[in-house]
C-alpha cells in the first residue's frame, strides 16, 4: 500500500498526538518498572548468542517508531544498538549475521527446500 503524501502527514500527525497521549499517561502511572534501553537489548542479544549460538539469532524492529527501547525509538537511531554491540566486542561479521544474515540464509535455506519439492 503506497500512501499519497497527505495521508502521510496525517498518519504523522496522528502518531505525534498518539505518542503525546502516552507520555502524558504515563506520568501520571506509578511505580513503573524503568525503561527498557539499548543495553538492556543488548543484553538479551548476548543471552541468546550464549543460549543458541551467533548464526541463530537476528535483530529486528518496528523502523517506524515507537519500539519501547530508550535509544532506539526509530530507524534513526539504529546505529546505537551497533554502537553496543561493538563496544562488547562483536565483530563485523556477527553483526552482519545478526542484521540480516542469518535471516537471509535461513531464507536461501528454504527457498531451496522448496524448489526441490
Amino acid at each position: 500500500m503506497v500512501l499519497t503524501t497527505e495521508e502521510k502527514e496525517e498518519y504523522y500527525d496522528f502518531l505525534g498526538k498518539m505518542a503525546a497521549i502516552r507520555r502524558g499517561k504515563i506520568k501520571n502511572m506509578n511505580d513503573l518498572p524503568p525503561a527498557v534501553d539499548v543495553v538492556d537489548f543488548v543484553n538479551h542479544i548476548d543471552y541468546m548468542v550464549n543460549k543458541i549460538g551467533i548464526d541463530h539469532v537476528g535483530i529486528s524492529s518496528d523502523f517506524d517508531g515507537g519500539g519501547g527501547i530508550e535509544g532506539w525509538s526509530d530507524a534513526s537511531e539504529t546505529f546505537n544498538v551497533t554502537l553496543e554491540l561493538v563496544k562488547r566486542g562483536y565483530t563485523e561479521e556477527q553483526i552482519e549475521k545478526l542484521w540480516s544474515g542469518n535471516l537471509l540464509r535461513v531464507l536461501d535455506e528454504v527457498q531451496k527446500i522448496a524448489q526441490d519439492l
